[in-house]
C-alpha cells in the first residue's frame, strides 16, 4: 500500500537523460572498453537543457529521485554533479560495483521497491529497453530522446551491465 500522504517520486536516470556522455563515448568504441575512463570522465558531462528542465519542474511536485547504472565507486563524483548543476537533492540509486545484470532489470527492481510504499509518478530515462519494461509494469515513463543514441552504450547497459 503506498502512503498517500507523502509527495509522490520522479524518479530520473542521468547519463543521456540529465548528462551529455557524448565526449566520453570513445571510451567505449574500443576493445577492451575503458570503462575505468569512461566512468573518471563523468565529472566533466555537460547538463541536457531538456533533462534539467524537467526534473526541475518536477521537482515542485514530486520528490526527486535518481536511479542509475552507474557503478556505486561513482556515487561521490555523481552526487557533486548533481550539486554543481544545481539539481534538487533526491536519493542516489546506483549499481553495485559487482552488478553486471542488465539495466532494465536492475532499475526494474529497484522501481518496484520504490512502488511497494510510495507513488512513482513518472520514470525518466533514455534506454528504450528499461522505458519499454517499466511502461509493461505498468509505470509512466518519459523517454529522454534528446541525445543521439549510442549503439555502444546501449550494448554496455544491457549485455554487460555496467552503465
Amino acid at each position: 500500500m503506498t502512503d498517500s500522504s507523502r509527495r509522490p517520486l520522479a524518479v530520473f536516470d542521468l547519463d543521456n537523460t540529465l548528462a551529455d556522455t557524448a565526449h566520453r563515448q570513445r571510451f567505449l568504441e574500443r576493445r577492451p572498453r575503458d570503462w575505468d575512463a569512461f566512468f573518471a570522465a563523468a565529472p566533466q558531462d555537460p547538463p541536457i537543457p531538456q533533462g534539467i528542465a524537467l526534473v526541475l519542474e518536477s521537482a515542485e511536485e514530486c520528490e526527486i529521485v535518481y536511479l542509475t547504472g552507474r557503478p556505486e565507486r561513482c556515487r561521490r563524483d555523481t552526487k557533486e554533479w548533481l550539486a554543481a548543476h544545481g539539481l534538487p537533492e533526491g536519493r542516489v540509486y546506483m549499481r553495485r560495483d559487482d552488478d553486471r545484470r542488465p539495466a532494465r532489470r536492475t532499475k526494474l527492481e529497484i522501481l518496484r521497491r520504490l512502488a511497494r510504499d510510495r507513488e512513482v509518478r513518472v520514470l525518466v530515462d533514455d534506454d528504450v529497453l528499461v522505458c519499454e519494461d517499466a511502461e509493461r509494469a505498468g509505470f509512466t515513463v518519459v523517454r529522454a530522446r534528446w541525445t543521439a543514441p549510442s549503439p555502444e552504450l546501449r550494448e554496455a547497459q544491457e549485455r554487460e551491465g555496467r552503465t
